[in-house]
């Protein structure tokens, strides 16, 4: 039996590599050979205390505050209105008590499996020392803010991190890269990828390895009956796991797929005077994450709604360098700016399963911005569907066909 799997982001080549090693002759064929995906741009940051979805009363609520315009990241483009309101409206429906209590519910049992399976997948792709496992901060530039966050994060679920103050001498770390660092906690038990591009080397090193062959095309499905086809590739099984570009192959099978392109940005500079062995550090008052990688710090941030194609806004870069002003962080430019699309649902769940459809399709994509914590979790469950295993969790709160009862 063969298997296509459909988009080469570390989602894809994650199922790709998890159905290789059970013995599947996989095909990977990826459109964006270039890694101009979100998988090759985010935070690095592998984000197990996300068990809440953005999906909530309590983000509706805060939508007024948070906007650009306002000096929050969130900006809905009034000329992208045509995208992101009927997006906007499914979110609502999906925001209810009920539903985010569901959704937490569904994300606890995801993210529960999250670091183990990327210990597992590390170790399989001989590159243990990319997996860093020694949390992350968040700080905030006074004591009125500290404690209003602090008991956020307190109340939060958190799934399996903990918190704990940070030491003296953690302040004293923050505080000589930015003197607005009033107060910080630091979380234990999440994690990071410590460079994003030797991880998608020993990714294709390890795929190769294993036997899959790579196709650098865009994929034309077509229907065959009860199954799907791909035009020039054999394919008995087939697994659509391209992101932002999951819902027109979805649409051919009969899936309507309310994916939006919510768009993040990055700037990255030097990095000689950012420590090494520091991890991610998150000013949640901006709203913006700061992650050293092998040659550079990055900062990056924003929730941008619209359309993947649409130009890139200059103004979210140049306020990202702002912040780095502000702050004071010791970050040196010329900066390179980095703009992509995470795929986004709108309960903020990501859809994993089989089709109800066609026979022999399966999908995995909308991971939000958890694409890369959930990257080798999702592989793993994808192969135990295609391979006749049983899944370690309940996938049923992940089915696309869930939005078929949510409006318009």
């Amino acid at each position: 039996m063969t298997v296509a799997v459909i988009g080469g982001g570390v989602v894809g080549r994650a199922v790709a590599l998890s159905l290789a090693r059970r013995g599947e002759r996989v095909t990977m064929i990826d459109a964006a050979a270039d890694r101009s995906a979100p998988s090759w741009g985010n935070a690095g940051h592998l984000a197990t205390e996300q068990v809440a979805p953005l999906a909530s009363p309590a983000m509706i609520r805060s939508v007024p505050g948070r906007l650009f315009a306002r000096g929050g990241p969130l900006d809905l483009p009034v000329a992208q209105a045509g995208t992101w309101l009927p997006f906007a409206i499914r979110l609502l429906a999906a925001s209810t008590p009920a539903r985010f209590a569901a959704g937490s519910a569904a994300l606890r049992g995801l993210l529960a499996g999250a670091m183990p399976a990327w210990r597992r997948l590390v170790t399989a792709v001989d590159a243990g020392d990319l997996l860093r496992e020694d949390g992350h901060f968040v700080t905030w530039p006074d004591a009125v803010r500290a404690a209003a966050g602090i008991a956020h994060w307190r109340a939060a679920d958190i799934g399996t991190t903990r918190i704990d103050a940070a030491t003296d001498a953690d302040l004293a770390r923050l505080r000589s890269l930015s003197p607005q660092v009033a107060a910080a906690i630091r979380f234990t038990g999440s994690g990071q990828i410590a460079d994003l591009d030797r991880l998608a080397q020993a990714l294709d090193a390890a795929l190769a390895a294993a036997g899959v062959e790579t196709v650098c095309d865009t994929a034309t499905l077509f229907r065959d009956g009860d199954r799907m086809t791909i035009r020039g590739i054999a394919a008995d099984r087939i697994v659509i796991a391209a992101g932002i570009g999951s819902a027109a192959p979805m649409a051919v099978a009969g899936h309507r797929v309310p994916l939006i392109a919510e768009r993040g940005y990055h700037i990255r500079g030097q990095a000689e005077r950012w420590p090494a062995d520091l991890p991610p550090v998150v000013f949640e008052d901006r709203s913006i994450i700061v992650t050293r990688y092998a040659d550079s710090v990055q900062v990056a941030g924003f929730v941008e709604l619209g359309r993947a194609d649409a130009a890139p806004d200059p103004r979210k870069w140049a306020r990202l360098e702002q912040h780095v002003a502000e702050l004071g962080l010791p970050i040196a430019g010329p900066f390179r700016r980095w703009m992509g699309a995470r795929p986004t649902l709108p309960d903020y769940l990501p859809a994993i399963g089989r089709s109800t459809r066609a026979d022999n399709l399966y999908y995995a994509f909308g991971h939000q911005h958890l694409g890369l914590t959930l990257a080798a979790v999702t592989g793993e469950l994808v192969a135990d569907l295609l391979t006749g295993a049983t899944p370690a969790i309940d996938l049923s709160p992940f089915a696309i066909d869930r939005f078929r009862k949510l409006t318009p």
